[in-house]
Formats: C-alpha cells, sequence, structure tokens
C-alpha cells in the first residue's frame, strides 16, 4: 500500500501545487486519486480533510500577508457553513452516489479552472444585509455539501464570488483557504467520531502537500496566477469527472 502511495506522490504534488494557487485546498483532487486507485473512500476521508487543511493553512497565510483577506466578506458564508459540514460529515453516503457527487464536484471544479481565468474586478462594497441574506442560506448549502463528500467547499464559493463580482481573483482565493480550512476542520471532527486517519498514509502524503500547496500559494499571493497550468488542472480534472460518472452507468 505504501508503494500504491509513493507512486501517486507526484499526483498530489501537482494538485495541491495547482490549487493552492487559486486558494483550494485540493481535496476533490485527493479524493479522485485515492479512489480511482482503489483505495477505500472511507479510510481516506481524514487523510483526505487533514492534507486539505494544511496546504489551505498556508495559503491563507500567504494571502493574508498579501492583503487580500477580508473578513466581511467570509463571516457570512462560515456561520452556517460550519456546522453545515459537521452534519454532512457525519452522514454516510452510498458509494454510487459517493461517486455521482464527487463526479459532479470535479466537473464544477473543471469548470471554474476552465472558465474563470481571467482577472475580475471586484464591485463596490455591498450592504451587510445583502451579504447575510446570501451569505447564510448559501453558506449552510455549502457547507452541507462539502461534509458530505468531504472537502472543503471552496470550489464551490470562489466561482460564486467571481461570478457575482463580489471579489476579485486573489480576494476570492484569500476568502475561499480560509472557508476551506474552517469547513475541513468541521468535517474532519465529525469523522473523527467514526475513526482516525491512517496515519502512515498521512505521512506520506503531508510533506509532498505542504511543498506543493507552499509553492502554489506564495504564486497566487504575490504573482501573477498561473493561468495555463490551471486551464490544464481544469482538464484534467474533467477527465476524472467523466472517469467516475462513466463507472457509473
Amino acid at each position: 500500500m505504501i508503494a500504491d502511495l509513493v507512486l501517486l506522490i507526484p499526483l498530489f504534488f501537482a494538485a495541491s501545487m495547482l490549487y493552492s494557487s487559486v486558494g483550494h485546498g485540493g481535496a476533490s483532487a485527493y479524493l479522485a486519486i485515492l479512489v480511482l486507485a482503489g483505495f477505500s473512500r472511507e479510510a481516506i476521508a481524514p487523510t483526505v480533510l487533514m492534507l486539505n487543511i494544511m496546504v489551505t493553512l498556508l495559503g491563507t497565510y500567504h494571502y493574508y500577508r498579501a492583503g487580500h483577506f477580508e473578513a466581511r466578506l467570509l463571516l457570512p458564508f462560515i456561520l452556517t457553513s460550519i456546522p453545515a459540514a459537521f452534519i454532512g460529515g457525519s452522514i454516510r453516503v452510498p458509494d454510487k452516489a459517493f461517486s455521482a457527487i464527487l463526479g459532479l464536484t470535479l466537473l464544477a471544479a473543471a469548470l471554474r479552472f476552465l472558465i474563470f481565468t481571467k482577472p475580475i474586478a471586484g464591485k463596490k462594497v455591498l450592504p451587510v444585509r445583502s451579504l447575510f441574506g446570501v451569505g447564510l442560506p448559501v453558506g449552510a448549502g455549502l457547507g452541507f455539501l462539502a461534509g458530505l463528500i468531504g472537502i472543503g467547499g471552496g470550489i464551490f464559493l470562489s466561482p460564486l464570488l467571481l461570478l457575482m463580482g463580489w471579489a476579485d481573483a486573489k480576494k476570492t482565493a484569500a476568502i475561499s483557504a480560509a472557508f476551506i480550512v474552517l469547513n475541513s476542520l468541521s468535517g474532519l471532527t465529525a469523522h473523527f467520531i467514526r475513526g482516525t486517519p491512517d496515519w502512515t498514509q498521512l505521512g506520506v502524503l503531508a510533506v509532498t502537500v505542504m511543498i506543493g500547496g507552499g509553492i502554489g500559494s506564495y504564486t497566487g499571493a504575490f504573482r501573477l496566477l498561473p493561468v495555463t497550468l490551471q486551464r490544464l488542472l481544469g482538464v484534467v480534472l474533467f477527465a476524472a469527472s467523466v472517469k467516475l460518472l462513466s463507472d457509473l452507468m
């Protein structure tokens, strides 16, 4: 099993670097890699969430240092997403349903990386009432879905922020990173009630994603976004989503 993980290290490194460049942790990619490699989804869920937290903590730190973090945009979403992620993480999903949800999640992530590559300028500051009116119900839905699948939910939040023009690309990345950290911690708590991660598996992959995540988040926060690499990632995620969904037919 360790030998199988070692063979997957380049994929984890690439996923963590590319995802972190836009403030994401890479959980959906880690899940897809391990599921397609034949690992049990129940066994890998805590490991994936811990890897997700490590990468997005680095992202939060780098984007905060670069001055892109805005707490008022994050608050309305996390007030409901954190408890919802715990509820979602407590629910067991049948294998076929899980593969379908993960496949659709990867498809959403692929579209996010393929479509939102051009710089988007944020609009004027939104009223607090509007932020909470949208953020509370949306946060609950995204948190529940994130906990159910075993991810942080940033791949759903960031397209919304960009599409609505509430934040530019770097601010969106900063908010998404913090959103993912908090939801992943909540979902991980629910998984810990059922069992602990495979510490050997976690140890093999942790160093890899920390290095990749550090490079990616620093590049995204302080340098130009790697648009070409993001598009490549979008194509890879699209292929993985097609594979998972086609296996259900």
